[in-house]
């Protein structure tokens, strides 16, 4: 079994590269992650929130953007969303 040196050196040099490209992808996929974890967080809050508000014959959409909007800003993002459907209604 004859391996050249040019061989191992070129796979070493791989996972290196591969370890850097990982690295500078990392930061990136840690926002995107933290994005789609409020945007789930807020579709989960405005299913409650709709789930309470049938008694009171009130409806939120539930949509990407929508839940977007409540899980990234939060209560003044629910108090957004109740406006603009208030202001867009009439």
């Amino acid at each position: 079994m004859n391996i050249e040196y040019s061989t191992i050196f070129l796979y070493i040099a791989g996972i290196i590269f591969l370890f850097f490209l990982g690295r500078i992808f990392a930061g990136p996929m840690k926002v995107v992650a933290r994005l789609i974890g409020s945007s789930i967080l807020g579709g989960i809050v405005i299913f409650v929130l709709n789930l309470i508000g049938s008694f009171f014959n009130f409806c939120i959409a539930l949509n990407f953007i929508t839940s977007f909007i409540v899980g990234t800003l939060g209560i003044p993002g629910i108090c957004l969303i109740i406006a603009l459907q208030y202001i867009l209604k009439a």
